[in-house]
């Protein structure tokens, strides 16, 4: 993950720290300071193997159904894996059995961490890619990195066009669930299409700085250690 550092701002290996698994706790002690947040990201990749990318995202379009009655539902065929109601994740649920804790809303330990993690699915497989935090954001998990974008866009994508659709007043027709599964799928096939261009428009962007190397054929060699 990025060191304590704006994500837009990481440029090269320096601004990584590498994080075990097991604890969320850095590899190095030497480690530049991180995010509190890991212990996300780490639960998560530790209670489902298959997980290969997570985002944590406090996308403004997306926090104000994690305060609201009315669900996060798929209404848009891009975003059908988000299914009929994205589930919710309250902090309060941990708070109530240790009432003398911090209740800043930040999943910074491996106790509140797990308690999200489980929200996600059962027996180690993902039942809901995308969950929400109660007034914090959102995580989203995929099986590729190019996935876990695509689904973190297109979820704020929906949580956009499900709000216009309340504000026009009338009744708002979401998926069904076969609808939901079909598109889920139809467009995951297809998630990879959009990649080059986001590439692209993060490349020529001048916000964005990118020191890592390139070997002979034009790859990037990230050069980062691995760990167990």
């Amino acid at each position: 993950m990025s060191r304590y550092l704006a994500p837009a701002l990481v440029a090269g290996t320096e601004d990584l720290v590498i994080y075990q698994v097991e604890d969320g706790q850095p590899v190095r002690s030497d480690a530049p300071r991180g995010f509190s947040e890991r212990f996300i990201h780490s639960e998560v990749y530790k209670a489902y193997p298959d997980v290969q990318s997570v985002v944590h995202s406090h996308s403004l379009d997306v926090v104000p159904f994690s305060i609201s009655t009315i669900p996060l539902s798929a209404c848009f065929h891009m975003a059908g894996f988000l299914g009929t109601a994205v589930p919710v994740w309250d902090a309060a649920t941990v708070y109530q059995h240790h009432p003398s804790d911090n209740q800043d809303m930040l999943v910074k330990n491996t106790k509140l961490a797990s308690s999200l993690a489980r929200i996600l699915g059962e027996n180690g497989q993902i039942k809901h890619p995308v969950v929400l935090m109660r007034g914090h954001g959102m995580v989203v998990t995929a099986e590729s990195l190019e996935m876990c974008i695509f689904n973190s866009i297109y979820a704020q994508q929906n949580a956009k066009v499900q709000t216009a659709a309340i504000g026009l007043g009338g009744n708002v027709k979401y998926f069904r669930d076969r609808e939901a599964h079909d598109t889920g799928t139809t467009t995951g096939m297809g998630a990879v299409k959009p990649w080059p261009l986001w590439e692209a428009e993060v490349t020529n962007d001048t916000l964005y700085r990118n020191s890592v190397s390139t070997d002979d054929h034009g790859n990037r060699a990230h050069n980062l250690p691995t760990t167990k």
